[in-house]
């Protein structure tokens, strides 16, 4: 059963939950123009107030969200700080339009965590998720393929496979992930397109066999690392918590 064989009716029900959950991310793409080259070329720089923009925008999120996610979109702010310091700063894997790193990128990345999970907990994409996944697992090749054809993008290419490896291990995140997959590789779009940030043609600015589209694609490959570290601090700081939810697992 394919996507468009879902009953028409839940079919409608579906898209506008995915556009309630996830879709004020793809209009975010329209706000990072004004953190654009050609915006702060010809008017004024306005990081500053988008950076605002994002913090007021992830508390609006927090406080709609439920407490696991909550703590869990926490843990992502974190670790997307140290991560983009870590990739951005210290490897040279891509670099921002002032060479730093503005607050609305790490504020962003947990918010987009948590809508996503959100998303892919809901009772109505749980239901048709074999459905879903199928057709975004489309999208995805046909992605990395035109990436990898006609831009030589060989380290795209490469996490893209990652991704589908690590998911054949993981198949209860496919859902999450693809979704995933699909709304980052839109804001790449859309932030490249804009000069926000710009990715080197090879992998990390070293790697010469490695070519690179700018963007990549696949790169959210580094969200499912966000993921697994998120969950890893929230075992960590909620044992008690996670040995219940064993117990109750294994029991019933």
């Amino acid at each position: 059963m394919h996507l468009f064989a879902i009953p028409k009716e839940d079919l409608k029900k579906l898209s506008l939950i995915f556009l309630r959950k996830v879709g004020i991310f793809i209009g975010f793409i329209v706000i990072l123009f004004f953190d654009g080259i050609y915006f702060a070329e010809n008017y004024v720089n306005s990081q500053i107030p988008i950076n605002i923009l994002a913090l007021l925008s992830f508390f609006w999120m927090y406080k709609r969200a439920f407490p696991r996610t909550r703590k869990l979109m926490i843990y992502a702010v974190f670790l997307g700080v140290l991560g983009e310091y870590f990739f951005s700063i210290y490897l040279g894997m891509y670099t921002y339009r002032l060479e730093n790193v503005p607050w609305y990128v790490p504020l962003g990345h947990a918010a987009l965590y948590g809508r996503v999970f959100i998303f892919s907990k809901d009772s109505l994409a749980r239901k048709y998720h074999k459905e879903i996944e199928d057709f975004f697992a489309i999208v995805i090749i046909g992605i990395a393929a035109v990436y990898m054809i006609f831009f030589s993008d060989t380290f795209g290419f490469l996490m893209t496979l990652l991704v589908f490896l690590l998911l054949w291990f993981r198949p209860k995140d496919r859902l999450y992930f693809y979704t995933m997959y699909i709304v980052v590789a839109l804001l790449e779009i859309g932030g490249t397109a804009f000069g926000c940030w710009e990715w080197p043609s090879t992998a990390f600015g070293r790697f010469e066999f490695l070519p690179s589209n700018n963007p990549p694609s696949g790169i959210s490959l580094f969200y499912f690392l966000l993921d697994v570290s998120c969950f890893l601090l929230y075992i960590l700081f909620h044992a008690s918590v996670w040995k219940r939810f064993k117990r109750i697992k294994s029991a019933s």
